[in-house]
């Protein structure tokens, strides 16, 4: 096994990064918390890892059992604090994963090195193929995926799976991450890397009975304030996180390591240091999913359907087999016209032509044949007549 410390630091990575969601991966997320729109758990992760009663605290500085790799959590790192309150006195409750305050960070400063954590991983296969079976990505694509997670500080104590890298494969655990724990979230809002340790992480298992605590419990934890995480049905292109240093609002694009943050324009309308809400206020882009949520990872909800034209109660009307016919008459009435058009007020016979127009006058009959049968000419008495 290679020393992981030897690896050497690459060059930091450009801020604009290319975004490569991890479609496999996130389908098998959404079976695992509630789901009806989700897919069969990933096979390494099944068996001890979903039936152990077993649930390991770890603290935002320790590496935890059986780390994947040296910590790559930067010095911009949220530091350790208290979880955010849980007004609702409900215990533990799951959270959409786009809702605004859920995540923190620094203004323009990203809190995981992701490209010593792309080194890490591939300067060792046994590793590599580890972490490629746990995430559902292919190993040759592990730093496409890497690049394309948006690294975030957890505001709340979370519950996860996390996974050691022992006896050669991924070993997956149930754990809860201390607020304050540097993570790298993918597409739909999900904590897929911890850095503090480079373990793939995964949605939580419910345990059998009362867990069993392991680890290092801090001060100021509290079974009530941890929250479950639930990715959001469509991939997010930006999350409002809270910026640590003086709780204001941060818009930090998906896929992006902070170099491009901004103040979003139009901010959530609740202070940050309140807590962090149940969901989003807005609801989602598209209604007509039947898995829509009431907000980009908030809890299922009803899709109204079209309302019916007729009752859909009450009695039978009594209609007709056939439609009856329609009161017209049977042909059109005629109009008040004449039977017939009336004549022309035109004279019995046409008024003979001007001579002066260059036409001869025509007698009303024709002119007598002359003896022999020959006719003159017009107007002029035939050869021999008296």
């Amino acid at each position: 096994m290679n020393d992981v410390n030897d690896v050497p630091v690459p060059t930091p990575r450009q801020a604009s990064r290319r975004h490569v969601p991890a479609g496999a991966a996130v389908l098998a997320l959404l079976g695992l918390i509630a789901a009806g729109c989700g897919a069969q758990e990933p096979e390494q992760t099944k068996g001890a890892a979903a039936e152990s009663q077993e649930l390991t605290l770890q603290p935002v500085g320790a590496a935890g059992p059986d780390p994947f790799t040296a910590s790559t959590s930067t010095a911009e790192s949220a530091p350790v604090q208290p979880p955010v309150p849980n007004r609702s006195g409900q215990g533990i409750r799951t959270v959409g994963a786009a809702t605004p305050g859920l995540y923190g960070g620094t203004h323009r400063l990203g809190s995981c090195d992701v490209e010593r954590q792309a080194a890490y991983l591939t300067a060792d296969d046994a590793k590599a193929r580890a972490f490629a079976q746990a995430t559902g990505v292919e190993q040759e694509k592990i730093p496409e995926f890497l690049r394309g997670l948006t690294p975030v500080v957890l505001r709340a104590d979370t519950r996860i799976t996390n996974h050691g890298f022992r006896d050669g494969r991924a070993d997956g655990y149930q754990s809860v991450l201390q607020a304050g724990t540097a993570v790298l979230v993918d597409a739909h809002g999900m904590p897929r890397v911890r850095c503090g340790c480079g373990n793939p992480l995964d949605a939580p298992r419910s345990a059998k009975g009362s867990p069993v605590l392991k680890g290092e419990q801090w001060n100021g934890y509290r079974p009530n304030q941890v929250i479950v995480i639930e990715p959001t049905i469509q991939p997010v292109k930006r999350l409002l996180i809270v910026n640590v240093a003086d709780n204001t609002w941060i818009e930090r694009k998906a896929g992006d390591d902070g170099a491009q943050d901004n103040v979003p324009k139009t901010p959530p309308p609740y202070d940050p240091a309140e807590g962090i809400p149940d969901a989003p206020p807005t609801p989602p882009d598209d209604p007509s999913d039947p898995c829509a949520t009431t907000g980009p990872g908030g809890p299922p909800r009803t899709v109204p359907q079209k309302p019916p034209s007729a009752p859909p109660s009450g009695p039978p009307q009594n209609l007709p087999e056939t439609a009856p016919p329609l009161d017209l008459p049977e042909t059109a009435p005629p109009q008040n016209l004449p039977e017939t058009a009336p004549p022309l007020d035109l004279p019995e016979t046409a008024p003979p032509l001007d001579p002066g127009a260059g036409a001869r006058s025509l007698p009303e009959t024709a002119p007598p044949l002359d003896p022999a049968g020959q006719a003159g000419p017009v107007g002029t008495p035939a050869e021999g007549a008296p």
